[in-house]
């Protein structure tokens, strides 16, 4: 069998996995989508203090794509590859004659498949709900940003791997690294609300760059093609580091071996 072949055999059944497993679908998915129509029904859709003619409903839809697309691409890999090391799948999978290469690209490939289901469904939900214009003259922007995004987010994703010590704690760990930044990075409020200290502080981390690459999209106020190239560049960065990290230091058996 071919390399490609075996990539395609590993993808699809990473995609199987993945949609047969309720908790997966619900806080990958369904999640980011109640998020959204929560925070639009309980902020209304006034404009955005400091952003000139961006609504709320404007502002919040790159917002959930970025929280969906961190969460396909960072936070479910971590826990999932923590459970499978932790219950010794992975060291199964080394004694076979599959290539530990194309088991990674198989769940890199699932991530990145997964975050482009989330643009569609997130752009559309916006559009027919709330009338947020799908980006049009910017869309290679938003594509290109979604696809170094999930890029780097999965190499953080294997990077945070190393980290977490047991099956127990994966949730915590990513939870604990991930929700934080959410907040601070003007993801779940506002950064017009957030007080300028703490943005600079989020200007250190990767999510606050990836959204506002997303924004930069969907702002009315954009011109030009919209790629943000310096947001862009540090989230590759980020993602550089997670990959060398995870080249030196991930693990296939368990931490008890």
């Amino acid at each position: 069998m071919s390399s490609a072949a075996l990539v395609l055999h590993q993808f699809r059944y990473d995609q199987k996995t993945f949609w047969r497993d309720p908790a997966s679908v619900f806080f990958t998915v369904m999640l980011p989508l109640i998020f959204m129509f929560l925070f639009a029904t309980i902020f209304g859709n006034d404009d955005i203090e400091g952003l000139d003619g961006v609504k709320l409903t404007t502002y919040y839809v790159p917002a959930i794509l970025t929280l969906a697309v961190i969460s396909a691409t960072m936070v479910s890999p971590a826990i999932s590859i923590t459970q499978d090391r932790e219950n010794g799948v992975l060291k199964r999978v080394r004694s076979t004659p599959l290539p530990s290469w194309v088991f990674i690209a198989g769940r890199v490939g699932n991530a990145i498949v997964v975050s482009f289901v989330m643009l569609f469904l997130v752009s559309i939900v916006g559009r027919v709900v709330y009338g947020v214009s799908i980006p049009g003259e910017t869309l290679p922007a938003l594509v290109v940003t979604l696809i170094v995004g999930a890029a780097s987010f999965c190499c953080l994703g294997f990077a945070l791997t190393v980290i977490i010590p047991s099956m127990d704690a994966a949730p915590a760990v990513t939870n604990a690294v991930a929700l934080p930044l959410y907040f601070i990075s003007g993801i779940l409020i506002p950064e017009s609300e957030i007080p300028n200290g703490v943005l600079h502080v989020a200007d250190l981390f990767p999510f606050r760059h990836f959204f506002d690459a997303f924004f930069a999209a969907y702002d009315p106020g954009t011109t030009g093609a919209g790629v943000a190239f310096g947001d862009l560049a540090l989230v590759a960065a980020w993602g550089a580091f997670g990959l060398l990290v995870a080249a030196l230091w991930f693990r296939w058996t368990p931490r008890s071996e």
